[in-house]
Parts: C-alpha cells; structure tokens; sequence
C-alpha cells in the first residue's frame, strides 16, 4: 500500500498564508527548532533539519537562499551561479563570517535585486535565513553597544520594509526562545512571531511510521499500534525519539511497554535542560491515610475530568500548610489519581539578562505539548516572584511572575493543565496569583489531630520498611503518640524506630515505644500553630478544617 505524504504541519501553513497575503515577509520561528522533522515529499519522506525543511518546503521557487550563522557565517544554500553574478560580489569575492558585515552585505543585495525589478529587468527572488539570531542579537539591554544595536535595527528593518513581499523577497529569524533575542525584534509587531511546536500525539505516530521500517526490531512489539507509542512519548522530541530507536535498534533491543514510561521521562527531561522534572506517579488518592474531605472534593474534580467536562475543573489548586504535612505527596497521588504525569519545575532562574524569560518559554512549550498534565510548583512563595520585583534582580521577579500569572490564567489550558501550588506560607503569595481563574481550591493540610489516624500512618509507614507490630498494641500505644504529628514527622520517627530495630536489634514494639517516650517535635509548636493559622484562613472550604484543628488555634473559620 502506497504512503501518502503528510500534511504540512500548522505553523507552515501559517507561513503560506501570512506571506502570499502580504501580511508579513519577516518571520520570527521560535520553540522546537532544533528538533527533526518530517518533509513531507511525495516522492520520499524523510526527517530532516528544519533548514532542510524551510529550503525545500517553503523556499522551493526562490532562486536564490542565504543562510547566516555565526558560526559558519554567511552561505548561499541556492543559487550560487546566480549571486556570483552580482557586480559588488565580483569586486570583492568574500562572504563575510562576522555578524554586522554579514547582515549589511545582504541588505546590500536585497536592494540590488529590488533595484532590478525597479528597472523592469528579471530580478532573482531572495530568502534569507538567520539562524540561532539569540547569539547575534542577544537580549542585553545596553545602549552603547553599537554593532548589536545595529544588527537588531537591520532586522527590525526587513520586518518594516513591505518591499520585501512586493518584490519576492522573504527572511526567517530562528530562535529557541523569543526572550533570549534582542526586543528591537522580539517585540517588534510587523515581524510575524511564529512557535514551532514539540510533535503532538499525531504528529509522533506519523513519524514513527516513517521511521519503522529502519528500525524493525526497537519497534517490532508496537507494530500496528504506533499511536499507543506516540501517546506515551508526547513531550519528547523526534531527534530524541529518534535516538532512542538507534540505540535499541544497534542494540536488537526491542522497546518493551514497561521502559515507555522510564524513556520518556529521561528523554523530556534531557530535552528541556533539566529545567523540569518529569514524574510519573505510581500511587492514587486511595494511599493518602485521612483527610477525607479533602480525597472527596479532589476525586469528583477527577471524575469531572476523566469525563471531559472541562468547564467544570479548577485551573488549579493551592496546598498549604506547616512543614512536612505531605503537600507533595498529596500531589503526587492526585496526578496518580487523573493518570497523567507531573511536571515539577526545577532551577529556571538565571543570572544572565533574558535567560530566565527564556528557560520559562522553553518550559511552557513542553507544557503545551504534553496535554493532559500536573504542573506542580513547590515552596510557591518563593518560586513565582513577585509583582512587584526587588531592585537586585534587575526586575527578573516581576518578569517572572508576570509570565507564570498570564500562563495560569490562559483559559485554553483549562482541563489540560492544573495547576498545583504548595506552600508552608501562602500568605507571601501575591494575592493575585491566589485569585479564582487561577487557583480556583485552596486545600489546607493540617498535622493529625486524631490518634486512630495518626496510628495508621505510623503503621503504614512502619509497614514499608517491613516492622509489623503485635495485635492489640494500638490501644496501649495511643494514648502515648505524641499530637500534632505531620507526615514528615511520623515519617522522622519510623525513620528512628527502624534504626534501632536493626542497628540494635530490638524487637519493633521496643524500638516503637522508645522512640515515642524520647520524641522531640522537628518543628516548634508555635512554628506548627502559626503556619496552621495561615492554611486555615487561605481553606475555600469549611469542610476542609477538621473540628480539632480549630481548638488547637482557638479560633474560628471566618
């Protein structure tokens, strides 16, 4: 059966379609561009560049193509017969490898061509391509600099010029990310900002069928159900995919289902710079011990969700309360819970102008690719900056919680991502961040106030390290258990009972009584009680506060 070619992909057609309407004849191609893709030919498919595919999809009828990079300088990728005959070339019989002449020198030629046509003779039709523009116009915002200021007002002024369009001329302006270049282009609304994508679920599947016969034994387990492979891998790159089937193809290693999960958590993370973690949980709510309330309202959101009934889900959630009560393991067992993964973001705070904005745009990208996800972002309060930022940080902090305010509150993500924040002290969470449309549930979490509960998570966490305890000795046992114990806290102290099971060799129920007579709290009461105080104020739902939780205060759920 006959391979028909695949379509080309939306972005492109974005491309066709500003270009022959006259729109814009300057584009700005940001995101995935690095990545491998498929060029759609119908006499051969293959993967390649995106140079590649911009010279032979885009650019199949101008006669002559440039490409910049800095560090290959200035080519011509087509129509070198062509451009030798340019009288300026023929002087001087040089193409330029540094930055400003390189620029100038094309600008000198796009002029000559259209002075051509302007004479009535036959005028070649001209694409430029600049690639990685972030290393030559980078975004430092320095005023004296004279060649970059230079540069970003060359290409600002092919965006400005719509002689481009008139007289069959076009420039591409390839970048990772829109914040790592210089704002005299990155804001400049006449070049047309376009996001190359990371390959959805389809576009993965298109590939992979492509891809098969080349690698028949990696794939040989998921021949027919390419689709199944695509949605496990969504979030990774082709290259990186790609890769993968290399190496287990050298090796006549066969993908197995058990390692799709483990691959693409190492190929999304590889992929985005570490800037995220990748989890995929393997616990559900049925593991959080208590909170009853809480695991109702949360399990009728992810029935809502399984269901499609997207209008009815938060856009996100905020769990706060004292250190160590389990706000990342609740986390962790609600992604179980929606049978999606959650992204955790990790060190995307840079010291260099830019660069921050940048790694964020990366993140977002991956996000919007993944679909259906968890977003989770720990110690809240420090992490998402502020609206207003501090002098030192040459506002970094307010670009940043500018950028993650505006992502939170995109309604086009409702029921793909929700948003998880945790925090000990969500009272420093700008308000704004907090509003409905952004985190629409607050969920306090509060120390165990119950001793039949806070039993059994001593014996659930006992029971993972293998100390099981005689029957009965729960009754004698609870009236000793110290109160206001948090997750972390239990965890401490089972950590303690094990040690001196095996480093002593007492029995568990020694070990256990010990442990508990020598108890010391790792967090102060006042500490425990002033962070108990913010979660409750912060709960959307009385419903949440446990009765006892409102003595150990002394005060009421306003």
């Amino acid at each position: 059966m006959k391979k028909t070619a695949p379509r080309l992909p939306q972005w492109a057609s974005e491309v066709i379609a500003h270009y022959s309407s006259r729109v814009s004849g300057c584009f700005l191609l940001h995101g995935n561009v690095n990545d491998h893709l498929l060029l759609p030919r119908p006499e051969q498919t293959k993967l390649g560049r995106l140079q590649d595919f911009i010279l032979e999809m885009l650019l199949p009828r101008f006669d002559v193509v440039l490409s910049y990079d800095i560090g290959q300088g200035l080519k011509v990728e087509r129509g070198g017969q062509t451009f030798s005959e340019w009288p300026s070339f023929q002087e001087s019989g040089d193409l330029p490898g540094a930055p400003l002449p390189a620029i100038r020198l094309v600008n000198h030629y796009l002029k000559y061509c259209r002075n051509l046509r302007a004479m009535g003779k036959k005028a070649p039709q001209v694409a430029v391509v600049i690639r990685q523009t972030h290393l030559i116009i980078p975004a430092i915002p320095n005023a004296l600099n004279y060649e970059l200021n230079a540069l970003a007002s060359s290409l600002k002024g092919w965006a400005s010029d719509i002689s481009l369009q008139e007289h069959g001329q076009v420039a591409f302006c390839i970048t990772e990310q829109i914040n790592g270049i210089h704002p005299l282009v990155a804001k400049n609304p006449r070049i047309c900002s376009i996001e190359v994508p990371l390959p959805n679920k389809e576009k993965i599947a298109e590939c992979l069928e492509f891809l098969a016969p080349h690698y028949p034994k990696a794939l040989e387990p998921f021949t027919g159900r390419f689709d199944h492979v695509a949605s496990r891998l969504t979030g990774a790159t082709m290259s990186s995919i790609e890769a993968l089937l290399k190496r287990h193809e050298h090796e006549k290693k066969a993908l197995k289902e058990e390692d799709l999960s483990d691959q693409k958590r190492k190929l999304v993370e590889a992929d985005c710079d570490d800037l995220i973690g990748f989890v995929e949980p393997d616990r559900t709510l049925d593991d959080v011990i208590g909170l009853n309330p809480v695991k109702e309202w949360l399990r009728q959101d992810m029935t809502l969700w399984h269901a499609n009934e997207l209008e009815a889900l938060p856009m996100g959630y905020l769990f706060c309360g004292p250190v160590g009560t389990g706000k990342t393991y609740l986390a962790e067992c609600l992604a179980g819970e929606a049978k999606v993964p959650m992204v955790t973001l990790r060190n995307f705070r840079d010291r260099w102008v830019g660069s921050t904005e940048a790694n964020l745009e990366k993140i977002f990208s991956l996000l919007h690719a993944l679909g259906r996800c968890l977003v989770f972002i720990d110690e809240a309060d420090q992490a998402l900056g502020q609206r207003a930022g501090g002098g030192g940080d040459s506002g970094v902090s307010s670009r940043v919680y500018s950028m993650i305010a505006k992502e939170m509150s995109n309604t086009r993500n409702r029921g793909r991502l929700i948003w998880v924040l945790a925090s000990s002290r969500p009272d420093l969470i700008e308000v704004d961040l907090k509003r409905p449309g952004r985190i629409d549930v607050k969920i306090p979490l509060f120390p165990s106030t119950d001793p039949d509960e806070t039993w059994q998570l001593i014996k659930a966490l006992s029971k993972k390290r293998g100390l099981e305890y005689p029957p009965g000795l729960s009754l004698s046992v609870k009236e000793q258990i110290p109160q206001f114990l948090t997750p972390g806290a239990a965890e401490a102290l089972v950590v303690k009972i094990y040690r001196l099971h095996k480093g002593k060799g007492m029995s568990p129920e020694a070990a256990l009584r010990k442990s508990i007579d020598r108890y010391h709290p790792p967090v102060s009461l006042e500490v425990l009680k002033s962070q108990t105080k913010i979660a409750v104020k912060e709960a959307t739902e009385p419903d949440f506060i446990p009765a006892a939780i409102q003595g150990f205060i002394g005060q009421s759920h306003e």
